[in-house]
């Protein structure tokens, strides 16, 4: 057997196999073998024919229909013996078959980039620390009263603590309503902030029942637009908020808490915890927004294809039915993914090339540690988790990340600045 790696572009090689008549033979009766329980040959019971009938009457078929799936296991063994250093899935450009005589194909391959890292330690980022107020404490308080809240129906609104449920007409200017331009069962809360305050003044003392006609206008100038309303409200509730007190407390912390001055305090805590871990998670993103900038490389364009289908495919896991809707534009999702695709591409080989570069492993010690730590959150005896993590190759990986952007992190300048909730969202 004869192998060649042709050099065709950068990130591409092909890799051209040629195989005697004899080297093939073993290929072949592997096919037949297998091809053997689907065929039927008069005089003989459905796949009890003998080889030399089914050679005879069907092997050049079979052989024919074996090559793509021989090319791809030659290719597999001269890429394991020749330690090609291949990306992506293998695809077969050229085969030519002599049937008695020989085989040969050449598959072509993308291979990763020549990287020579530059500067990755040292980095000069910044890490935002937002102080939380008062104000955002007794708001995200706010927040918990509305997810807990109650509605009464009731004949008519009073205060902005009313929803109103809305049979919405676009009219043209002369008042006759648009085609098309009709939108039922529609809920608006007159507390919202975004609500139009045209909409809110002629809603806020809304009666059930009753028809009302509104002119909203936005933009200034040339770019300024009027659309006419008719509004049919359909129903009136009354959000009935709970008074924060031990009993409310005491039910959404699930008895933990009772006191409102702790309760106050345990949601400043976990205020706290999320901002803290946004900052980190900004640091991070900024270290490896740096490194990426300062490399510039071409990524082979099956690792970006392969980080474009795991895009889509978390949409798809987080979908009814695990299906895509069908009004899905999936190449109109990818031209708009692309660039993304790419930055992630980059630093998926930076990642290795740094991780090699500073010899980081995972050690024993460090999945005795998290062991240890999962083991106290779930309840899992420590030993059966260190023998599961020995095994996972994702709880490896994440290790090796974690150990990474600790190393990175610590090899920063790291400058910290305070700055408001707005600035961080």
């Amino acid at each position: 057997m004869d192998a060649n790696i042709i050099n065709t572009a950068e990130l591409e090689r092909e890799l051209e196999i040629t195989v005697d008549a004899k080297e093939l033979a073993p290929h072949f009766e592997k096919a037949y073998a297998r091809a053997r329980p689907k065929i039927e040959i008069k005089g003989f019971r459905k796949g009890k024919a003998p080889i030399d009938l089914i050679k005879r009457f069907y092997g050049e078929s079979i052989e024919y229909e074996s090559l793509d799936s021989i090319a791809n296991e030659l290719y597999r063994q001269i890429a394991a013996e020749k330690n090609l250093r291949a990306i992506g899935e293998p695809e077969i450009v050229d085969i030519d078959y002599k049937r008695g005589e020989s085989l040969r194909f050449r598959i072509r391959y993308e291979v990763p980039p020549e990287i020579k890292l530059k500067e990755y330690k040292g980095l000069r980022v910044e890490k935002p620390i937002h102080r939380v107020t008062e104000e955002e404490v007794e708001r995200e308080i706010e927040r918990l009263r509305q997810i807990n809240r109650t509605l009464r129906e009731v004949q008519q609104a009073t205060d902005e603590e009313h929803i109103l449920t809305l049979d919405m007409q676009e009219l043209d200017p002369t008042g006759f309503p648009v085609v098309g331009r009709r939108r039922e069962n529609v809920r608006v809360h007159l507390k919202d902030q975004t609500l139009h305050p045209r909409l809110k003044e002629t809603l806020q003392t809304a009666e059930r029942g009753r028809e009302y006609r509104v002119r909203l206008e936005s933009g200034t100038g040339r770019e300024r637009q009027e659309t006419n309303l008719l509004l049919k409200v359909k129903k009136v509730e009354k959000v009935n908020l709970p008074e924060v007190n031990g009993e409310f407390i005491s039910r959404i912390t699930k008895g933990r808490i009772t006191s409102v001055d702790q309760f106050k305090q345990n949601v400043r805590k976990d205020l706290e915890e999320f901002w803290k871990e946004d900052a980190e998670q900004k640091l991070k993103d900024a270290i490896v927004g740096e490194i990426v900038r300062r490399h510039d490389f071409s990524v082979p364009e099956g690792l970006v294809k392969s980080f474009l289908d795991s895009f889509l495919e978390e949409i798809k896991q987080r979908q009814p039915g695990r299906q895509l809707p069908p009004d899905f534009n999936d190449e109109e999702f990818r031209k708009e993914n692309h660039a993304y695709a790419v930055w992630q591409a980059k630093w998926a080989l930076l990642r290795e090339k740094i991780i090699e570069a500073e010899k980081i492993a995972v050690t024993d010690t460090d999945l005795e540690i998290l062991a240890e730590e999962e083991s106290r959150r779930i309840g899992i005896e420590k030993e059966r988790l260190v023998n599961y993590y020995k095994t996972s190759r994702a709880a490896n990986g994440q290790l090796l990340s974690d150990k990474l952007m600790k190393f990175l992190i610590s090899h920063a300048i790291v400058e910290e600045r305070v700055v408001q909730e707005s600035k961080l969202v």
